[in-house]
């Protein structure tokens, strides 16, 4: 069985979905939840109109990924994906967004397109 996280950062919420993973030959696999969390970091805020996000918006964001890092150290978490959304992709400065998660997590996020985000 193998620990996996999932980060989903969207435009208004960031998403953690922590599992047990048991890999089942021919059938796929099976899940079982450990943890699901979700907070408000309003990480696309002004983006409409501004094109970029902003600084408070990031640290908001930031905070969060800081406190879902720790928590998936905590629970030994082995395998960890996050994937960013319609803010991320659409913002001229997403690196910044980007680089910071990260630094804070390991793993550098999967913009998603606007086809994979409808799915």
């Amino acid at each position: 069985m193998t620990r996996v996280a999932v980060i989903d950062c969207g435009t208004n919420s960031i998403r953690l979905l922590v599992a047990d993973a048991q890999a089942r030959p021919g059938v796929g696999g099976e899940l079982r939840d450990v943890v699901r969390r979700m907070e408000i970091a309003r990480l696309g805020e002004g983006v409409d109109r501004t094109g970029e996000l902003a600084d408070r918006a990031l640290a908001r964001t930031f905070a969060v990924i800081d406190d879902y890092a720790a928590q998936c150290r905590e629970l030994g978490v082995e395998r960890v994906r996050v994937v960013a959304t319609s803010a991320t992709r659409d913002a001229s400065n997403r690196e910044v967004f980007l680089e910071g998660v990260r630094e804070r997590m390991g793993v550098v996020p999967e913009v998603l397109s606007g086809d994979e985000e409808a799915e």
